[in-house]
């Protein structure tokens, strides 16, 4: 019960923390589009919907906290946000950090693919899961790998290095893929340790597989349209040059 309410307050205090780094842009006459205020609401309002005590419940939680969420809350850019925001000593603080080597290895499309995936591999096909019940933070592991994953794969906030977007898509076939074997494995038989009811198990495991699916396309949709759109500038900026260049 501590737990939950710990949780909501988090949430709560990130939804107030990011509208007062948007009201202070936009009182300073800086543009901040209000699309992101309501995507970002949209995602700490998806992080709290609360599970229930079957497997399927959780399931669903699961993709909600651990994969919708964070693309919503990705898209909305708060890290982009509380840069620009904050006063120019604690901006300059965060981009070391944000800079850092620690952070770039993290934020690594294939290091970030390893660690969300990795750890719902361990935590539904060992005892780990038998062993810890759905405790609340469980619930912040999986949603903070899922938001540096999410974070790795759009990139729409600075980072250390930009990853290409080969190596993005990568990782995101990747992950996919491992989460559907997860979910397949989970279809025929549950975590070890726990006994679930058959119709209970099988709901539960096509929700993570079709649901991740969802999320999982929506992420490929944002890589497709940056890759396009970075096509569309490398042509632009070619005809520039081809136009600038002396006649022969």
């Amino acid at each position: 019960m501590i737990g939950h309410v710990v949780h909501q307050g988090l949430a709560l205090f990130a939804l107030a923390a990011y509208e007062t780094g948007a009201w202070r842009l936009r009182r300073r006459g800086d543009r901040w589009p209000p699309a992101r205020d309501v995507v970002f609401a949209a995602g700490v309002g998806v992080a709290l919907v609360p599970g229930t005590p079957s497997f399927t419940g959780h399931m669903l939680q699961h993709v909600l906290l651990g994969m919708l969420a964070p693309v919503l809350l990705v898209l909305a850019r708060p890290v982009t946000l509380l840069l620009r925001a904050v006063p120019a000593a604690a901006r300059r603080r965060l981009k070391r950090v944000l800079g850092s080597r620690p952070a770039g290895v993290l934020v690594h499309p294939p290091v970030a693919a390893v660690l969300e995936a990795g750890s719902l591999w361990l935590l539904y096909r060992t005892g780990l899961f038998a062993a810890i019940g759905d405790e609340p933070w469980l619930h912040v592991h999986v949603f903070l790998t899922g938001l540096l994953f999410t974070t790795a794969i759009c990139r729409l906030d600075p980072l250390r290095h930009r990853a290409g977007f080969g190596v993005r898509a990568g990782a995101l076939i990747g992950a996919a893929a491992a989460h559907a074997v997860l979910a397949k494995t989970l279809y025929v038989t549950p975590p070890p340790g726990v006994v679930l009811a058959v119709a209970d198990r099988e709901a539960g495991a096509e929700l993570m597989y079709y649901g991740g699916d969802v999320v999982e396309l929506g992420l490929a949709l944002i890589v497709a349209l940056q890759w396009y759109a970075a096509r569309g500038r490398a042509e632009v900026r070619a005809r520039r040059r081809i136009a600038a260049a002396p006649g022969e």
